[in-house]
């Protein structure tokens, strides 16, 4: 255990020279009395808490209860107010945005006097952003994950936020619904403060956290608005103080094992494949190697066991009223699919966490000898159109289209793509592949959710409801649909998706775990050669720099000079 003069904070407040005394006459200019700080551990909560963010809507109030724990520990909390990455608002994306959060999160944990921090977010790239700034400034932390929205409603129905919203922008497009139904789904859709309440990339991520060890068990699948969350959110304030008289270290809970841990409970929940992506940069974040080799290797003996939609279901109301996470990783763990022994943010090990957890729903967290799929709900392709790899959500796609040879109708860019879907002129089948590329991490720029390309009305009109559709682009952890994303390397920086011409065959085959262009090498050669590179999207400010740093999705998309290993000297506060 540490003692008051081994807290980081004591460095800028406990000695006798001009800056200490500088720092504490600015401590009582706050109107602090010296003993409701000096000799406590001061605790940083990172709040990305935002008038335009819904999802975090709530955040401010949670950040009062994070602080009751906080004081009645015997600590001292300290609020900062981060960058909020709305991904309801944000363009051209969040994701290009999301290492400048965790870039803001390093510094200002690494060049303030906090001995350890609260980190609250979770939509979408909010968590991965804070925890790969913890990572790399290594302090004592635990995450407050914002929670789920509650149900939507629209008359008789129970509605998910982005899965249904994609389904019923459809049957609009297809001439089903008229303005007043799409009025009335308006106010149904998202009903409280929250993040998406199905299997988005939200919950997939603060899912990954709490099973990574950094949040307190059962805390991901609380609803937001739900009086246990407030009690969650104190009880994070209070348990913090406990990590940093522990010193109890983001690097002692980030092993290899909890690495695979998160990739293990991410693919029973049949989680978003944009938890690929982030948990890569994760874990480069924390020198361990993660690729996505690990990813299906796990995937092929994990099985799908959350019956959430867009891939089953209920929704996570459903999920935490079922047993939430832990009763989940309870069932994996005595599957032997868990490293049961690391220790977690409580100090406990994850075994003795989950000990008398119990699914009180059979039918939502699913038995091992029932399980909403055999094989983990995302696939890694490879092949001649994808040598870096691509991803498919196949739990969530038509199962005829999982084997499809079909031609190429291509795209170069969102634009054309929004322009021509819909000319009568445009020639393409149920059969045909949509190819969009100009989409990745330097194209899009910044790698949107484009990757759900939009069926053809006249298409959607006959009934047809998915269609293989190929980019380099992302898609929501909401959407559905055959859709092959993440293709790296990008078409922007010359891969091989740049090559693709309309009436090209292209080969899926999911369970050879394979993505083909059926054009032969003498041809490809002669296209490389004339491919010409794009200009940069950028010529100045955070835009260049991302572009001059940018790694591609199979890297995790995180700034090289941030992923590779070394460590920063902690500032001198004289």
């Amino acid at each position: 255990m540490k003692g008051p003069d081994e807290l980081r904070s004591h460095r800028w407040y406990g000695g006798g020279d001009l800056r200490d005394f500088s720092h504490r006459t600015r401590a009582r200019q706050l109107g602090l009395n010296p003993s409701e700080h000096l000799g406590k551990p001061v605790i940083a909560i990172l709040n990305t808490w935002s008038d335009i963010n819904p999802c975090h809507m709530h955040l401010r109030e949670r950040a009062e209860q994070v602080k009751r724990g906080v004081w009645q520990a015997g600590g001292y909390p300290v609020e900062f107010p981060v960058a909020t990455l709305s991904e309801t608002y944000q363009k051209p994306t969040p994701m290009l945005y999301r290492n400048l959060l965790s870039m803001e999160t390093e510094e200002i944990l690494r060049s303030y006097p906090v001995d350890g921090a609260v980190l609250m977010g979770g939509c979408d790239k909010t968590t991965p952003a804070l925890l790969m700034g913890a990572a790399s400034a290594d302090l004592p932390v635990i995450f407050v994950p914002a929670g789920p929205m509650l149900r939507g409603h629209w008359r008789d129905e129970v509605l998910g936020s982005g899965t249904d919203m994609w389904k019923y922008w459809d049957d609009r497009r297809a001439g089903l619904l008229g303005d007043r139904e799409l009025a009335e789904l308006e106010t149904g859709l998202a009903r409280s403060p929250g993040t998406c309440m199905t299997m988005g990339t939200a919950s997939t991520m603060t899912s990954a956290a709490e099973a990574l060890g950094l949040s307190l068990p059962g805390a991901a699948a609380i609803p937001a608005v739900d009086s246990a969350h407030h009690r969650m959110a104190a009880a994070a304030g209070l348990r913090i103080v406990g990590m940093v008289w522990e010193d109890l270290r983001i690097s002692r809970i980030l092993s290899a094992e909890a690495y695979a841990d998160a990739v293990t409970t991410v693919l029973a929940l049949g989680g978003s494949t944009n938890a690929v992506i982030h948990l890569i940069a994760m874990a480069g974040r924390s020198a361990i190697p993660l690729g996505l080799d690990d990813f299906d290797s796990l995937a092929r003996r994990v099985p799908v066991l959350a019956n959430i939609r867009p891939g089953g279901e209920y929704l996570m109301e459903d999920f935490y009223y079922a047993g939430g996470l832990r009763a989940l990783l309870s069932r994996l763990a005595a599957l032997g699919l868990l490293h049961t022994g690391r220790v977690v943010a409580t100090g406990r090990t994850l075994g003795e966490e989950l000990d008398g957890a119990r699914v009180h729903n059979d039918d939502v967290i699913r038995p091992a000898g029932k399980p909403v799929a055999a094989e983990g709900g995302l696939a890694v392709l490879r092949g001649n159109l994808a040598p870096g790899g691509a991803v498919i959500k196949h739990i969530a796609a038509e199962p005829h289209l999982l084997r499809h040879t079909g031609p190429a109708v291509v795209f170069d860019g969102y634009r054309d793509l929004k322009r021509r879907i819909d000319d009568p002129a445009l020639e393409i089948t149920a059969d045909s592949v949509l190819v969009l590329r100009e989409a990745g991490p330097l194209g899009g720029p910044g790698m949107p959710e484009y990757g759900m390309l939009p069926i053809p009305e006249r298409l959607l009109a006959q009934g047809v409801r998915d269609m293989v559709r190929v980019s380099d682009a992302r898609m929501s952890g909401t959407s559905y649909g055959a859709c092959v994303l993440h293709v790296a390397p990008e078409s922007f920086v010359g891969g091989p998706l740049a090559l693709v011409r309309t009436g090209d065959p292209i080969t899926l085959d999911v369970p050879a775990r394979t993505l083909r262009l059926d054009v032969g090498e003498t041809e490809l050669r002669w296209r490389r050669a004339a491919w010409r590179p794009p200009e940069p999207r950028y010529e100045r400010g955070y835009g260049a720099l991302y572009a001059a740093h940018i790694t591609q999705a199979d890297q995790g998309c995180d700034f090289d000079f941030l992923a590779r290993p070394g460590v920063n000297p902690e500032p001198d506060p004289h």
